[in-house]
C-alpha cells in the first residue's frame, strides 16, 4: 500500500506558486532576528521589509534555525492529517543547525522522517522537491526517493556574486582576512556553496567582470553535463537578474531561464545586490 507522504522544507527555499499551492508541502519558516524583535521568515516580514530596515538601522539583523518545538507540532499535524511519512529537504547542515533540529524533532514525535540534506539552499531544494514529487508519482518508496535525493543534492551547482560583503563577514560567513582583500581592493568575490559549505571560488576586479565570470562558469558546465535549466536568484536588484538572462539565452536560446528572489533568511547574510545562479547537471550519455 502506498504510504501517503508528506514534502517538508525550510524558507531558504525558493517556492513558485506551483509547490505553494501544493496541500502536501510545508515549510518551516527561518526566524530573523533584529535586536529583540523575532520575525517568522516569509511569513511576517517580507524582504522589502528587512532590505528597508538594513538600510535604516544599524544592527544588522541575524538569523535563527526554528526551534524544535515548530517541527513536533508539525509532525504531530501531520499525523492527525494522515500522512504515514514525511521528506524534509533542507539547508546544508554546515550552513544551519535546521536539519538537526528536524531530525531530533522526529525522534521526539515518533514520526517516520527521512531527512535529506540538499548541501545548499535557495533554488537546490526547489529543484530536490520536484524531483522528490515526480519519484513519488512513479510508486517509489519514500526511502527510496531520500536516497535518490541525497544523491541528486551532490548535483547542483552554483556561483554566488554577493550584495554585501559587510553583512556576509558581520554574519560569520568568511574570514577576515578574505573580508579585508576584497573590502580593500574593491574586489568582487565569486562564492560557492561547495559540498555543503561556502567557499570563496574566485575573484574579479569589478561587478561586471563578475557578471561575465559567471556566465563563463555556466558555459564550461553545459560543455560537460546535460543541464535543462539555469535559475538566477537575486536580492531585489530584478534589472541586473534580467541582463544576466538575456546574456544566457543569447548563448543557449533553447535553455529554460528562471528568475527568482531569494527568501529574506539568506538576504541577511548576502545581502541586497546579490546574484546568484544555479543549475543542476546531468552526465550527458553516450
Amino acid at each position: 500500500m502506498t504510504k501517503k507522504i508528506a514534502w517538508i522544507t525550510d524558507s531558504t527555499a525558493y517556492m513558485p506558486d506551483s509547490l505553494k499551492h501544493n496541500e502536501d508541502v510545508f515549510v518551516i519558516p527561518m526566524g530573523i532576528v533584529f535586536g529583540n524583535d523575532v520575525f517568522d521568515d516569509g511569513i511576517d516580514l517580507t524582504t522589502e521589509e528587512l532590505y528597508r530596515r538594513i538600510r535604516e538601522e544599524k544592527e544588522m539583523p541575524k538569523t535563527s534555525q526554528p526551534p524544535i518545538g515548530r517541527y513536533a507540532a508539525l509532525f504531530e499535524q501531520l499525523k492527525a492529517a494522515g500522512y504515514d511519512c514525511a521528506i524534509a529537504i533542507h539547508v546544508s547542515e554546515k550552513i544551519s543547525g535546521t536539519l538537526a533540529c528536524c531530525h531530533s524533532a522526529a525522534d521526539l514525535a515518533s514520526f517516520d522522517v527521512e531527512v535529506v540534506d540538499s548541501k545548499a539552499m535557495s533554488y537546490v531544494l526547489t529543484t530536490l522537491l520536484y524531483k522528490g514529487l515526480d519519484l513519488a508519482e512513479q510508486g517509489l518508496s519514500y526511502r527510496e526517493i531520500a536516497a535518490q535525493l541525497r544523491e541528486e543534492a551532490n548535483k547542483a551547482e552554483n556561483y554566488i556574486v554577493l550584495g554585501n560583503l559587510d553583512q556576509f563577514y558581520k554574519g560569520g560567513r568568511m574570514t577576515g582576512t578574505q573580508y579585508l582583500v576584497g573590502s580593500l581592493l574593491r574586489i568582487k568575490p565569486v562564492l560557492r556553496i561547495h559540498d555543503g559549505a561556502f567557499e570563496l571560488f574566485d575573484k574579479v576586479r569589478s561587478e561586471k567582470k563578475a557578471y561575465a565570470r559567471l556566465v563563463e562558469l555556466f558555459q564550461q558546465a553545459y560543455e560537460r553535463n546535460r543541464i535543462q535549466s539555469i535559475q538566477i536568484m537575486h536580492g531585489n536588484v530584478i534589472d541586473k537578474a534580467e541582463s544576466l538572462k538575456q546574456q544566457i539565452q543569447t548563448l543557449f536560446p533553447q535553455l529554460d531561464v528562471i528568475i527568482g528572489e531569494i527568501s529574506s533568511a539568506i538576504a541577511v547574510h548576502a545581502g541586497e545586490g546579490t546574484v546568484a545562479v544555479i543549475w543542476h547537471n546531468e552526465p550527458k550519455h553516450s
